[in-house]
């Protein structure tokens, strides 16, 4: 579990990790802006405002939006430009967004506009950060955005409660945007030109769930070797697959960690056996752990290295460099960067489940493993024992499949064809933190039937770090003697692998980029 120290979160718009922004997200640490974003951002503003008094005509300042950019607004309608940009985006369909999601989409978009690059008056960058400090969060519905133009409907959901409209949750109650606001003691605000679209035309949306995906997955990654460890000794695998010398020579780096890793675990255990001693070689799903579970590894470790780099990233339209007296109008809204990996994210997250199914039949599997009761029940007949455990990790494992279908290489032109390609990566974003989400209940099936084998054959002869995993779980879950409502037992130790961090003195970690 993250340890939340009671210092503030400093914003400069090019240095937060996806550490901290787990931290704000997830676990209420209070956010500042920087003394150098706040004086970048009245820089730019002042340029902005020398703009209108000049009548220059700038797309979203002194324009329409989309295929209306070459309608040119008054400088007396600008307000009334930005208001009708929100209402009128506000498109968003579904259920609304985890909580943790919104309070990261908040700092996301907070950190991208402390840049300095958007032109939007520090005011309503500060209202921002106050929501976030009093935990008003905007009610974002999680569906609407096609990734390109920035992740409008959704993000525009969001300023709908800056300026007193649409709904939000304080303090747990869902309730009117404005009433929200003063209950925390803040004042919505009016927005003024470019302020709207600088608010809206960005990717925080996908980026924000696919952090807070990416990270459960690192999480998950390193839970993935620890249940394959303790399934490894409840079926007697061989572990001269887990050599440093067949990894040396085929020298991916989380291949060698994850290889690492089961020996690390297993270290003093009596269960595992030598080459020949039971059987020569193992099944893959035991074999090529390290090779597959490394795969995932590596996988991550790009994903966060490209979640790191948009973190704290300018991702409006138009972008502006007031030092230069230049507006550029460009594409940096556009979420292929991120829908790339949110696919992959999704690919590298179902693997670890897929192979983790397959070790879950293995272990309740008669015959395939190893003497152990049919079912992982003393009394099979009378008893189902983990029979079904095996058809919901099945279910979600082929749930999963269907998930991972890639996202970003679909496109639908929008906005009378101005906005001909878009990446869909909140669409990929939404589906990767579903599949991680799936992925811990077949990690918690797998512990609770790597446990129940274990107690079957002695748990005195278990390595050092499954041993430690296995009192872990039976802190939390006692031993199947007779039938019992499962569901809740997998609830329970997902929960706590979400929360709870491995045995690390044993442990290489899967590396959390910052």
């Amino acid at each position: 579990m993250l340890e939340i120290a009671n210092n503030t979160t400093i914003i400069h718009g090019h240095s937060l990790t996806i550490e901290e922004v787990v931290k704000v997200a997830r676990y209420y640490k209070t956010v500042e802006i920087s003394e150098e974003s706040c004086r970048k951002v009245n820089h730019t503003r002042k340029y902005v405002e020398k703009l209108l008094l000049e009548k220059k005509v700038v797309y979203g300042l002194t324009t329409g939006f989309g295929k209306f950019s070459d309608t040119y607004i008054s400088p007396e309608d600008t307000k009334v430009l930005q208001l009708n940009l929100i209402r009128s985006h506000s498109c968003g369909i579904g259920a609304p967004f985890p909580e943790e999601v919104v309070r990261a989409i908040l700092l996301l978009r907070v950190n991208a506009l402390s840049l300095g690059y958007s032109g939007i008056r520090l005011e309503v960058i500060q209202l921002m950060v106050e929501m976030l400090n009093r935990n008003v969060v905007p009610v974002i519905p999680e569906k609407g955005s096609l990734g390109a133009s920035g992740d409008l409907a959704p993000l525009s959901h969001m300023v709908l409660v800056l300026i007193g409209e649409g709904e939000a949750y304080y303090q747990g109650v869902r309730m009117p945007g404005g009433q929200a606001m003063a209950k925390a003691g803040l004042a919505p605000i009016v927005l003024e030109a470019k302020e709207g679209l600088a608010l809206i035309n960005g990717t925080q949306v996908m980026t924000a769930v696919g952090t807070i995906a990416c990270w459960d997955a690192m999480n998950l990654a390193n839970w993935a070797d620890c249940t394959a460890a303790l399934t490894c000794e409840a079926l007697r695998a061989v572990r001269d697959a887990f050599d440093p010398a067949t990894h040396v020579i085929r020298p991916h780096k989380g291949q060698k960690e994850v290889a690492d890793n089961i020996r690390n675990m297993t270290v003093g255990s009596k269960l595992m056996t030598g080459q020949g001693e039971l059987r020569v070689q193992d099944a893959y799903s035991l074999r090529c752990i390290p090779q597959v579970h490394g795969a995932s590894r590596d996988a991550l470790a790009y994903i966060a290295e490209k979640l790191l780099i948009e973190i704290n990233s300018a991702t409006d339209n138009p972008l502006i460099f007031a030092d230069e007296e230049r507006v550029i109008s460009g594409g940096n809204f556009h979420g292929q960067p991120i829908a790339l990996p949110m696919d992959h994210l999704s690919i590298s997250a179902a693997e670890l489940a897929n192979i983790a199914e397959r070790r879950i039949e293995r272990l309740v599997n008669p015959h395939l493993n190893e003497g152990l009761p049919p079912f992982l029940t003393k009394n099979g007949g009378l008893q189902s024992g983990f029979m079904i455990a095996q058809y919901a990790a099945a279910s979600v494992v082929s749930e999963n499949k269907s998930l991972a279908h890639p996202a970003s290489v679909d496109s639908i032109p929008s906005s009378g064809n101005q906005e001909d390609h878009v990446s869909m990566g909140t669409i990929g974003a939404r589906k990767a933190k579903q599949i991680v989400d799936n992925a811990y209940a077949v990690l918690a099936i797998e512990l609770l039937c790597g446990a129940q084998a274990i107690d079957f054959r002695d748990p005195q002869l278990l390595g050092k770090g499954t041993k430690w995993l296995y009192e872990r779980c039976r802190e939390w879950v006692p031993f199947l003697d007779e039938d019992r409502v499962l569901s809740n037992d997998f609830a329970k130790i997902a929960d706590w692998m979400k929360e709870a961090g491995v045995l690390e003195e044993l442990f290489v970690m899967v590396p959390f980029h910052s």
